[in-house]
């Protein structure tokens, strides 16, 4: 670490607003992804002001500059790559301004995502953006990698609820994009901000819309000996012009390591269940509720619960929720991959996935949002076994590379990060990369803002499985 540089930082922000002792750092280079890499230093903003000076610093020096939530990312994407400063939004945790009237809300970077909805539950409303990490992850992180959750259905991801933003820019100017207006003339510098995980810039506010409370909510348990009579049931759903406010499924094995955990109320001996929840006016809730019932009867659900009350609604979200936390229990390490299909390709990729499962000796869990076709296969590994770990990475890209086979693409929610950089050709083609660049270099043109993400390289997972980019199975499809 550059000692003048150590200095200034402590100096700007205290003693106590640096991190730079080994076993400090050792707690930053991790996020929720296999990947790993340890920073320089770690620094604890406290206002807009101490963000600016912190590039002004950060540019002088020459040095990368990363933002970091609750590191609760799944794909490296708030780790320091190269080195250089990890500026964690901790303390930058206010909720600035409620506007009940107009239902907008202003938020630092650092509030966590659950929190803001409890803050305005007792007005009525709630901030729909819902990532399984809400309890822990933060407002800016879900804007750094425009995050979902298992509510996208109906409500979709962060930025269909960001009408503003305050950042700091790679050039180090304090810019505002958007307005609390539902539009605003201009190009959507918005829209395109939200999701360019931390290489455009640095948010230090927030301005997102709240809605209201449903009036009703039903939850409702589908139990199957299929998996295909499952995923027939979702695409039945949708055929009929149903759209549940979620549709959650998981698989025989994860119910099982689920169940033991949770207590959620699973049965063991299932082959699938569907997690379904319909919400808006009463009547309008009991009449889609019939309809889906219907349909999960007609696909050879064997049984069909509704939550009785709350606190039965709360526990089965509890055993969805924490299904990544039940696999932790199993195994040594697990890889979470984050694919997208079309719903139709549901069967024949589940089926691919068995295949590979078997074809490298490895333990798959798949728990998903089956609604909009966002794979979350969980692949469960040894990370001290060097095979194992490459196995789990070959296990995931062969994943990867059919469900965009089958028309998908490579990230629905979790982003690109450092995991999936390398995958990126999969969906791309240099030309879409290279016009990616361009806007890249518009924002962040010294290039030290989050280096070494989105675009292509030949490492990641670890920076231990080095290969060659993607052979690919079908051609690039355009973004």
């Amino acid at each position: 670490m550059n000692p003048r540089l150590l200095r200034d930082l402590k100096k700007l922000l205290g003693a106590d607003g640096v991190l730079s002792e080994p076993e400090d750092l050792l707690l930053y280079e991790y996020d929720g992804s296999v990947e790993t890499a340890r920073p320089d230093c770690v620094v604890f903003p406290r206002s807009t002001a101490d963000v600016v000076e912190l590039f002004r610093l950060a540019n002088r020096h020459k040095t990368p500059l990363v933002g970091r939530g609750a590191g609760t990312g799944l794909s490296g994407g708030a780790l320091a790559r190269q080195g250089g400063i990890i500026t964690s939004f901790a303390r930058m945790n206010r909720i600035l301004a409620i506007d009940i009237e107009n239902q907008r809300a202003v938020v630092q970077p650092g509030v966590v995502n659950s929190d803001l909805s409890a803050a305005v539950a007792h007005l009525g409303l709630h901030f729909a953006p819902d990532p399984s990490s809400q309890k822990a992850c933060t407002i800016g992180g879900n804007v750094s990698e425009n995050s979902g959750g298992p509510h996208t259905l109906a409500y979709g991801v962060t930025t269909n609820h960001v009408l503003a933003l305050e950042a700091v820019l790679g050039t180090g100017e304090l810019v505002r994009f958007g307005s609390a207006a539902l539009d605003s003339p201009g190009y959507d510098l918005t829209g395109i901000f939200v999701g360019s995980e931390g290489t455009f810039g640095l948010v230090t506010e927030i301005t997102v819309k709240l809605i209201r409370l449903p009036e009703a909510v039903k939850t409702l348990l589908a139990i199957y000996n299929s998996v295909n009579d499952a995923t027939e049931t979702v695409a039945e759903i949708t055929a009929r012009g149903i759209t549940p406010s979620a549709c959650e499924m998981l698989d025989g094995w994860t119910i099982r390591a689920v169940e033991e955990y949770v207590h959620a109320g699973f049965p063991l001996d299932a082959t699938a269940i569907l997690l379904i929840e319909v919400d808006g006016l009463l009547e309008e809730v009991e009449d889609a509720l019939l309809h889906v019932k219907e349909v999960c009867t007609m696909h050879r659900a064997r049984e069909v619960r509704v939550a009785r009350d709350e606190r039965e609604r709360e526990l089965l979200w509890k055993g969805r929720k924490n299904a990544f936390g039940a696999v932790g229990r199993i195994a040594p390490s697990y890889y979470t991959q984050d694919g997208v299909i079309p719903r139709s390709k549901l069967p024949a990729t589940l089926r691919r996935v068995g295949e590979v499962s078997r074809k490298y000796g490895l333990q798959i869990g798949n728990v998903f949002h089956a609604g909009d076709g966002n794979l979350h296969p969980i692949i469960l590994f040894d990370e001290r076994d060097e095979r194992q770990f490459r196995d789990a990475v070959r296990a995931a890209d062969e994943i990867i590379d059919f469900c965009v086979h089958v028309g998908g693409a490579i990230t629905g929610e979790h982003g690109v990060g450092m995991e999936k950089d390398r995958l990126m050709p999969l969906i791309f083609t240099e030309t879409d990369l290279d016009l990616m660049k361009q806007v890249h270099d518009v924002f962040n043109p010294a290039g030290l803002l989050n280096p070494g993400k989105i675009f292509p390289t030949s490492k990641g997972c670890g920076e231990i499985y080095v290969r060659p980019q993607p052979q690919l199975s079908s051609p690039p499809a355009r973004a």
